[in-house]
C-alpha cells in the first residue's frame, strides 16, 4: 500500500522573485570640446530601487559626488543615462564615473577619462609705429597658448575691417610670447586694419583691431631691373636683376602716380621688371597683358631700344615706346619738317651728336612726331616736355648733347668749341673757332702758336671750359702748355674729353 506525503510550504511577497545588488556601468563619453563633455551610464541592477544617479567627475582619479558631480534628471531610455557636464576646463584632463544612490548606500560604475579640447591662442595687437607711405611696424604677445602649440603667429591686415590670415599677413614664429611685425608692400595714402593672431590647432586667435592710414606718397621711384642691364650701361656700376642697381623711373610732386623715365636696352632680346623698393621686397610688376601690370606677370620682354617708360602707378598701367632722338627746327639743317638724327653712346648715357646750326630756333625730338619733343621754357640747360624753343644766338658747328638718363632731370647742351689762351692769336681775349671734321669726328682748328698756354672753352663763355691732361680733360682743368712756337692743328672730342694738339 502506498502512501503520499504532501508538504505545503508558505511563500512570502519578498521571495517572489530573486533580488540581484545594484550595479552600474560608465559606458562611454562623448561629444567632448573645450568645456563639455556628455558621460553615458548604464544600470546593470537597479537592486531595492535608486533614488539618484548622475555623474560625479574630477581632475583627479576614482571621482565621488563629494566631488563634482550631475544628477541625472531626465527621462531614462531604458536602463541608459546620460549626464552633460559643462563649464570644463579646456585642454584638460577628467575622470568620470557613474554614481547611484539607495537608501542604503551609493555605488559608481568603472572610471573613464578625457581629455576636454583646446581653444584658439589668447593674443594682443600692438600699436602701430615707424609708419611710412608703403610700410608700418606692429607686431603683438602671445599671452596664453589655448592648451596647444602655437604654431603661427604674426600680424594680418587689409583695406576693410576685420583682417584674417586670408589676407595679408606676416610670419613672426611660433609659441609664445612677444613679437615685432613688419608691415611692407603697401600702397600710399591708405587706409589699413590690422590684428596680430596666433594659430593652434584649435583654429587663430586674433588680437583687437587698429587702424592706421600710410603718408601720400610725393614722388615715387620705381627701379627697372632685367637681363638687360649690364650690357647697355658699361662702366656704370649697375648689374643685373638687382633693383638697386638698375635705371629707375620717377614721377614728379604734381603727379605721384604717374612715373617715367628713359631706359636703354642694348640686346637683341631684353627682359625685365619693375620694382618698387630698391629690392625685391615687393611689390613687384611683371606683364599682366594689354598693358598691365601684374605681381604675378612675366619678365616683360622687349627688343634692343631705347625706352621711354610710362606708369601709371594707380592704375598699374604701362607702356614702353622705342624712341630716336635727334634735333630740329629752322636753326637745324632739315628745318622743322624733319629732324637731324642724333647718335646714342651707352659709355654717356646720352644722346650725341655735331650739327651746324644757324642763329634761329631748335627743339629735340624723337620719332619724327611731335609726340614727344622737350624744349626749355625755363631758357637755361634744362628741358621740359613740349617746352619753349631753344634759341641759337651764332652760327656754327655745335657740339649736342642730350641726356635723359635722370628721370625727369632732362637737360640738354648746345656748345660751339674754340681754343683760348696765351699762345693764341686772341690770346686770352678772344676764341678761335673750332669745325666740325665728320671723318675724324672731331672738332678741329689749325692755326699759329706761340710758346704759351692754352685752354678749350665753350660758347666763347667761361662758364664751360675743359683743360688738364690732353687723354683725360676735366671741366676748369689746368691750362695746357705749348712749349714751342709753330703751326698746329688740335682737335677735340668734347664727349669723351679727349684733344691733340699736333705740330704741323
Amino acid at each position: 500500500m502506498a502512501f503520499m506525503f504532501v508538504v505545503m510550504v508558505a511563500c512570502t511577497e519578498d521571495t517572489a522573485y530573486i533580488r540581484l545588488d545594484p550595479e552600474l556601468s560608465t559606458s562611454q563619453v562623448v561629444g567632448i570640446t573645450s568645456d563639455q563633455a556628455t558621460v553615458i551610464g548604464f544600470v546593470v541592477a537597479e537592486g531595492p530601487g535608486f533614488i539618484q544617479k548622475g555623474i560625479c567627475y574630477d581632475t583627479e582619479p576614482e571621482p565621488s559626488i563629494g566631488d563634482n558631480k550631475v544628477e541625472f534628471d531626465g527621462e531614462p531610455e531604458g536602463a541608459t543615462f546620460s549626464v552633460t557636464l559643462t563649464g570644463l576646463g579646456f585642454a584638460t584632463k577628467y575622470y568620470a564615473r557613474a554614481y547611484a544612490i539607495n537608501r542604503e548606500t551609493t555605488i559608481y560604475g568603472e572610471e573613464l577619462s578625457f581629455t576636454t579640447l583646446p581653444v584658439v591662442p589668447a593674443v594682443t595687437t600692438a600699436a602701430i609705429s615707424d609708419t611710412s607711405y608703403t610700410s608700418a611696424t606692429s607686431g603683438g604677445e602671445v599671452t596664453a597658448a589655448g592648451g596647444a602649440e602655437v604654431t603661427a603667429r604674426g600680424v594680418c591686415w587689409s583695406t576693410s575691417p576685420g583682417p584674417t590670415v586670408e589676407d595679408s599677413k606676416t610670419n613672426d614664429g611660433e609659441g609664445l610670447g612677444a613679437f615685432t611685425s613688419s608691415l611692407t608692400g603697401l600702397a600710399d595714402n591708405t587706409s589699413y586694419y590690422v590684428r596680430a593672431y596666433a594659430t593652434n590647432s584649435a583654429g587663430t586667435g586674433y588680437g583687437e583691431e587698429l587702424s592706421f592710414t600710410t603718408f601720400r606718397i610725393l614722388t615715387r621711384i620705381w627701379n627697372v631691373p632685367g637681363d638687360y642691364v649690364e650690357a647697355s650701361y658699361p662702366g656704370s656700376g649697375m648689374t643685373n636683376w638687382s633693383p638697386d642697381n638698375s635705371p629707375r623711373v620717377k614721377s614728379g610732386m604734381d603727379a605721384p602716380d604717374n612715373l617715367e623715365g628713359y631706359v636703354y636696352m642694348a640686346n637683341a632680346s631684353n627682359e625685365w621688371k619693375f620694382a618698387t623698393q630698391p629690392n625685391w621686397d615687393g611689390p613687384n610688376y611683371g606683364d599682366g597683358g594689354g598693358g598691365t601690370l601684374s605681381e604675378s606677370g612675366g619678365n616683360m620682354v622687349s627688343p634692343a631700344g631705347y625706352y621711354f617708360l610710362q606708369v601709371d602707378a594707380a592704375a598699374l598701367t604701362y607702356t614702353a615706346v622705342a624712341t630716336e632722338w635727334g634735333v630740329t627746327g629752322d636753326a637745324t639743317p632739315l628745318g622743322w619738317a624733319d629732324k637731324t638724327p642724333l647718335t646714342y653712346r651707352p659709355g654717356l648715357m646720352a644722346w650725341t651728336g655735331a650739327v651746324h646750326l644757324t642763329a634761329a630756333e631748335m627743339k629735340f625730338r624723337a620719332n619724327d612726331d611731335w609726340t614727344y619733343n622737350y624744349g626749355s621754357t625755363a631758357g637755361n640747360d634744362t628741358l621740359d616736355a613740349g617746352g619753349s624753343n631753344i634759341p641759337i644766338a651764332t652760327e656754327g658747328d655745335y657740339a649736342i648733347t642730350l641726356d635723359l638718363s635722370k628721370p625727369l632731370e632732362y637737360t640738354y647742351r648746345a656748345d660751339m668749341w674754340g681754343l683760348i689762351g696765351s699762345a693764341t692769336p686772341g690770346e686770352w681775349s678772344s676764341d678761335q673757332d673750332m669745325s666740325w671734321d665728320p671723318v675724324n669726328e672731331v672738332f678741329t682748328v689749325s692755326l699759329d702758336l706761340v710758346a704759351g698756354e692754352i685752354k678749350f672753352r665753350a660758347n666763347d663763355d667761361w662758364a664751360y671750359s675743359l683743360g688738364g691732361d690732353l687723354n683725360e680733360l676735366t671741366p676748369g682743368g689746368d691750362n695746357i702748355a705749348v712749349t714751342t712756337a709753330g703751326n698746329y692743328t688740335i682737335t677735340l672730342d668734347p664727349w669723351n674729353f679727349v684733344a691733340t694738339v699736333t705740330m704741323n
